[in-house]
């Protein structure tokens, strides 16, 4: 009896906080419930094709927009008869008048009156004017102009089938289909290092071969994985017995890394060999399979991925010669760079971070700048989404427009080759995404924030000052079902003078009178901050975590995003470990001046990946401000992590150079929870595992969750109510309890 009133005594404090939570309040906020209500006035539009029309659909009827004028109308004004029409042409009888499925329509010379469409094998004509559905004899409007294939050609036949390339398991033979003579080529290949896919078998044979003919040019780039270390995993749920797996996996500052050969073999001649094409030691090389003529164009970059060429070679004689060359120090921003070739190769579009912004340049073929193409003191230019070589412009996605609240909101501008003239498409304060028509002449934008949903405008790319709205979804039927749109937070970095930008999450039922625990959802980059910009509901979690009871915040630190220029993106560099932690810090103590409710005493932090290593690096570099931690497959030690990563954002240096969170590991005070997937081989569970080590040997007591079966996408049903399971516990209703387990202090 005396065991038992002890065993409620130690559970009380568990059993009393898990009564404060309202499990059904949390699940109604979950997407999936609210995904339900928001899908009511879901938006669905498309261009017709062959037109300047759009169709969309909304509260299951459908619209004609014409984008000229943006006067829009009922596509159908009888759905019901429209049904009962197609019932009758197809015998069709899963059509619903207030489902209709409608897809691939098409107009005939822009004229509205009549759409055309295919569907149950029938081509069908509708009248407008007389709602009158009918078989279509006529000719096939959907047929177009063939367009000219500029593809790379075969890996096996020339295009003249004078020559096929085989293979057996790893080395090249060709055989002259004239005389059927087959002459082995290579004889350097190997396991690891081969020039045939790597599911060859070993016999010759077509197929085996993995390069491409351009004419009666061969071209094979050889990734030589031969010597790099291997990574190994074991999958314990596999079968009865545990299976290894195994992949190559190189690690930062490692001698032996992925090495590149470029095969050239001419046909015409008989003359086969590797291109001295080594210019950087260890360098990344890629090919450019674009139809250029006589030329074939690749990038080799420098292992400190601050140097990187564009170089030309000349297929008939396997000349080599650099066109541009980029140094960007400290780092290349490799998640945003890119290049066009236009007009077969003749000038060239390059992406380069030289003003401190991404912007794109113009250059001749022989690497003459002509000149900058886009424009903007704090335009940072993304992807390309088309360019119109006979017109001489292009139009790319950029950031950081005066109109945005935030600089990561993505818009859309038109600019001209010679740099004179650059336009905005997009209008309106959120974050755009264009649709464009077959001729991209008009985009159907639509357009969104987190506290705002999405807008659908019809834009004219030669007169992007003209466009009209033509739908909206609406929060109506949200709002009516409980959910409050999250806060967007604008906070000045740990220097005062740096701008960070995220959302803020709060209980729906929240009472400002009362004090409530925060959570900060970390990711520190660099490669992507991962706040979301678009509407979207119940983001990873953190609303429905909210409405238990905590104030969720997910706000960007510096050096967590290259779309903001390069002194915010590589801010971090030479320090992989400690860079966020401090404008975390700041922010939630700025938050807190802000907002009253929100218990400084009571601060947890949740991260996934580098999340998870950024949660464990906060717990343990400000130990009594974060109370309690949460990290899932954090890569805790970068040493140990992907060459490419560590060596980019932290530099080359000796083994060993990056700093570990295992180093600070005598520094926790509070509560964590590690968590990894055993099969996870993107950051293996080594980090964890040696994290966790790190800590035992420092007497500390912590958490740790294996997830069996689960590589790096560790979400699950389980795994979130982990989450919500172990802050409720621990920042709701926190308990005291020894840090040290050897020391019971």
């Amino acid at each position: 009896m005396k065991k038992i009133f002890l065993t409620l005594l130690v559970l009380f404090p568990l059993l009393l906080s898990a009564q404060t939570v309202d499990w059904q309040r949390v699940a109604g906020q979950e997407e999936d419930a609210m995904r339900k209500v928001y899908d009511k006035s879901s938006v669905s539009a498309s261009w017709l094709k062959g037109s300047t029309f759009l169709m969309y659909e909304q509260y299951g009827r459908f619209h004609l927009v014409d984008a000229r004028s943006g006067r829009q109308e009922p596509l159908i004004k009888d759905q019901q008869r429209f049904v009962e029409q197609y019932q009758k042409l197809t015998n069709d009888s899963t059509m619903k008048a207030d489902k209709l499925r409608l897809y691939g329509l098409t107009l005939k010379n822009n004229d509205s009156r009549r759409f055309y469409w295919t569907r149950a094998k029938k081509r069908m004509v509708f009248d407008r004017a007389t709602q009158q559905l009918e078989l279509d004899n006529s000719k096939d409007v959907t047929a177009g102009k063939s367009v000219k294939d500029f593809s790379s050609g075969s890996s096996v036949c020339t295009k003249d089938s004078l020559y096929t390339m085989l293979g057996d398991k790893y080395n090249l033979h060709v055989r002259n289909n004239k005389t059927g003579e087959i002459r082995q080529l290579t004889f350097d290949g190997k396991e690891g290092a081969s020039y045939c896919f790597s599911s060859a078998k070993d016999t010759i044979r077509e197929g085996n071969a993995s390069g491409n003919w351009r004419g009666h040019v061969y071209i094979h780039l050889m990734n030589d994985d031969s010597k790099v270390g291997n990574l190994y995993i074991v999958d314990v749920l596999h079968g009865d017995r545990p299976k290894l797996k195994t992949k190559h996996m190189p690690l930062p500052n490692e001698k032996n890394v992925r090495q590149y050969k470029l095969y050239w073999y001419n046909a015409d001649t008989g003359e086969g060999k590797v291109l001295p094409i080594d210019k950087f030691k260890d360098q990344e090389v890629k090919l450019n399979f674009e139809d250029t003529g006589d030329y074939m164009y690749f990038t080799r970059r420098n292992r400190s991925v601050d140097t990187l060429e564009l170089c030309k070679l000349y297929l008939p004689t396997g000349q080599v010669s650099v066109v541009i060359q980029e140094v960007c120090k400290p780092h290349l921003n490799i998640n945003l760079f890119g290049y066009r070739l236009i007009n077969h190769g003749k000038e060239i579009i390059w992406w380069s971070e030289r003003t401190g912004r991404g912007n794109y340049y113009l250059y001749d073929n022989n690497g003459r700048l002509k000149n900058r193409i886009t424009r903007g003191d704090n335009l940072v230019a993304g992807r390309i989404e088309y360019i119109d070589v006979k017109r001489r412009r292009l139009i790319f996605i950029g950031y950081g427009d005066k109109q945005a609240y935030d600089p990561e909101y993505a818009y859309y501008y038109v600019a001209d080759f010679n740099g004179k003239r650059q336009q905005v498409l997009t209008y309106g304060n959120g974050t755009h995404e264009l649709q464009f028509s077959r001729d991209h002449k008009f985009a159907i934008d639509s357009y969104s924030r987190m506290d705002m949903p999405t807008v659908y405008n019809v834009v004219s790319i030669d007169n992007p000052a003209k466009h009209f709205e033509f739908a909206r979804r609406t929060d109506k039927d949200l709002k009516a079902a409980g959910w409050k749109a999250p806060v967007l937070v604008d906070v000045p970095a740990a220097d005062e003078k740096t701008r960070l930008y995220g959302v803020m999450y709060l209980p729906t039922n929240l009472d400002k009178t009362k004090k409530y625990p925060i959570i900060s959802f970390v990711y520190p980059g660099p490669q992507d901050d991962q706040i979301p910009r678009s509407f979207t509901l119940d983001d990873v979690g953190n609303q429905s975590l909210a409405e238990m009871g905590f104030v969720v915040i997910n706000v960007q630190p510096r050096g967590s995003s290259p779309l903001r220029g390069r002194d915010f993106y590589c801010f971090g560099y030479g320090n992989l470990r400690d860079y966020p932690v401090a404008d975390d810090k700041h922010t939630i103590e700025t938050l807190a001046s802000r907002y009253p409710f929100i218990d400084l005493s009571r601060v947890g932090i949740c991260g996934h990946s580098g999340g998870g290593f950024m949660a464990v690096t906060a717990m343990l570099t400000y130990p009594d401000f974060y109370k309690v931690g949460f990290s899932a497959s954090g890569n805790h030690d970068n040493n140990q992590y992907i060459q490419w990563w560590g060596e980019t954002y932290h530099g080359l240096g000796k083994r060993g150079s990056i700093p570990t969170n295992m180093e600070l590991a005598d520094n926790l005070r509070g509560k964590l929870m590690l968590v990894t997937g055993d099969v996870d081989d993107n950051v293996p569970p080594t980090s964890t595992l040696r994290m966790a080590d790190a800590l035992i040997k420092k007497g500390k007591r912590f958490e740790f969750m294996v997830l069996p079966g689960k590589d790096h996408g560790v979400w699950s049903p389980y795994y979130q109510n982990l989450i919500r399971y172990y802050f409720m516990e621990n920042l709701i209703k926190p308990n005291s309890r020894d840090v040290n387990i050897l020391k019971h202090e």
